[in-house]
């Protein structure tokens, strides 16, 4: 069951990614897989990010420490995925965007990051 809600996380976080990229200017998107690449690659970096520095810079984190560092992340995955292209100022956009958009459709919730599987876990 994890297994399969990773990957239906993944698959929504590349339907975002085409989605920011239909609306955001300086940030494209060649194709599905791209964006499914790039979920996964920015996912890695963030949690990479996260290890090294813990939960205070983690690109997860909301507030401007969490927008920067989602920027930077975004603009790093270029370097990594083919077909995916972003610039500095599209960076920052599609930071914005995906913080709006994951108020309203949570990707990752807090105690998924921080408990591993404990999100799922009822209380009894």
């Amino acid at each position: 069951m994890t297994i399969m809600r990773h990957i239906v996380r993944f698959i929504v976080a590349a339907v975002v990614l085409m989605f920011v990229g239909f609306l955001v200017p300086g940030f494209s998107v060649s194709s599905f897989w791209t964006a499914l690449l790039a979920a996964v690659v920015i996912a890695l970096l963030g949690w990479v990010i996260e290890a090294m520095f813990g939960d205070r810079i983690s690109p997860y984190n909301r507030g401007i420490v969490g927008f920067i560092v989602s920027a930077i992340v975004i603009y790093v995955t270029q370097f990594v995925v083919s077909g995916f292209r972003v610039t500095i100022l599209g960076a920052l956009l599609a930071s914005l965007v995906i913080g709006i958009i994951d108020l309203f459709i949570p990707i990752k919730t807090h105690m998924d990051m921080r408990n591993g599987d404990a999100g799922n876990k009822q209380e009894t």
